[in-house]
């Protein structure tokens, strides 16, 4: 008898519980849940931080577990950011004009109102007319969608023409930096019709809740952002889980003898860099609403080697690993950067670890790779006895010196 998802994956209810408890601690304890124990501003922080989580996820099952080290998912995140972004900026500067405007002899035209909402916008940058890339931003629904279907396009023609070409490795890698580092060059410039290094700001300014408390908004974003983790989550357990994991696997420690029996291992490589990049394009969706502001530099490479680092310090292969590696990084990294941790004086020089937290962060990169390959995910495995199969012992199969893997039944 065949066992359900569920039964066959006992980290996945583990995982989901903690994580709807953690939600309800938070809830408890934030201002709009009336403890007031935990700030407005760390909730959002937390709030974030699971954002990350979630494109944790997306680099674990497209590098832990296909083998792409691809050094552009941040990319793919930034996207869906300013896909919503544009909607919020345009919803909210269409009621600060419509308002101003009300009180005018004649009133205005929709098209004047238009004007007004384009020279509010792209004065910043010199410019008054909207660029074709916002066509849709008046519309909710359509931006939505473009959460989607921009970085799920992307990342659809890229990985086509790359893999195609059957590039792997490090060329693989060097490849989606570059199109991370064109794409953020691009977004630099003043004319891509994204206000250049501007960015786009007042995110947090939900059009028509601008009454609402942000106490409430912040805790709305961060549900939203535990629900979004918790399904991300199950979607990458079920992918990894079946027959597909399996493949998938293979892929990563043998690509081509996966070819060989017969697989189409670009079309297996090519959906789950699709998937990830749309799993990442919704994670910054509720990201940047939460941080208020998005410009250019969230999309540099930078931003993608350190999500390498996050689930290389968690433990990559394993899901819960990569959504601990975020959540231990981006909390450690807020708290060292947030100036809470006092400087210590050597006499001949201080260390302020404002500065000093990035050699941190590499220095504990190189340590785990050299020492804990398995990351903090592999204590999980210590106390929980779990051991890699050994390929080359006992007899597993239903012939003698055959080594068919137990887990291989599960």
């Amino acid at each position: 008898m065949t066992r359900s998802f569920l039964a066959r994956n006992p980290s996945v209810l583990i995982f989901i519980a903690c994580l709807a408890l953690f939600t309800l601690a938070v809830t408890l304890m934030s201002e709009a849940g009336g403890s007031g124990a935990i700030s407005t501003s760390f909730v959002k922080t937390l709030g974030k931080t699971l954002c990350l989580c979630l494109v944790a996820l997306a680099m674990d099952l497209v590098w832990g577990y296909t083998g792409i080290l691809s050094l552009g998912h941040m990319a793919f995140f930034g996207l869906g950011g300013y896909m919503i972004g544009m909607w919020l900026m345009y919803a909210r500067t269409e009621t600060i004009v419509t308002a101003s405007m009300s009180n005018a002899a004649i009133p205005p035209t929709d098209q004047e109102i238009v004007d007004a909402i384009g020279t509010q916008i792209f004065g910043v940058v010199g410019g008054s007319e909207f660029p074709p890339v916002w066509a849709f931003a008046d519309s909710l629904w359509m931006q939505l969608a473009l959460v989607v279907l921009v970085p799920g396009l992307l990342a659809l023609v890229f990985g086509w023409l790359a893999f195609r070409s059957r590039v792997t490795g490090v060329y693989l890698s060097i490849l989606t930096q570059a199109m991370t580092l064109a794409l953020a060059l691009y977004l630099f410039q003043n004319d891509s019709g994204l206000r250049g290094n501007n960015g786009l700001s007042g995110l947090q300014n939900i059009p028509g809740l601008t009454g609402m408390p942000q106490s409430v908004l912040s805790l709305w974003f961060f549900w939203a952002s535990a629900f979004a983790l918790g399904a991300g989550y199950l979607l990458c357990a079920w992918v990894v889980s079946g027959k597909f994991g399996s493949v998938i696997r293979g892929i990563r420690d043998d690509e081509a003898r996966v070819r060989f029996l017969g697989y189409s291992v670009e079309g297996y490589k090519l959906f789950v860099f699709t998937l990830t990049a749309v799993i990442a394009g919704i994670a910054g969706a509720l990201y940047y609403p939460q941080a208020g502001i998005i410009n250019p530099a969230e999309i540099a490479p930078i931003a993608s080697i350190y999500l390498a680092v996050w689930v290389a310090i968690g433990g990559r292969g394993r899901l819960y690993g990569a959504v601990i590696g975020a959540a231990f990084v981006s909390l450690l990294s807020t708290w060292f950067t947030g100036g809470q941790v006092p400087s210590v004086p050597l006499g001949f020089y201080t260390v302020d670890w404002v500065d000093w937290w990035q050699v941190l962060l590499g220095l504990s990169f190189v340590l785990v790779t050299l020492f804990a390959p398995q990351g903090i995910g592999g204590l999980f495995d210590l106390v929980t006895g779990r051991r890699p199969p050994d390929r080359h012992g006992a007899d597993l199969g239903p012939d003698k010196g055959s080594f068919r893997e137990r887990e291989a039944e599960q």
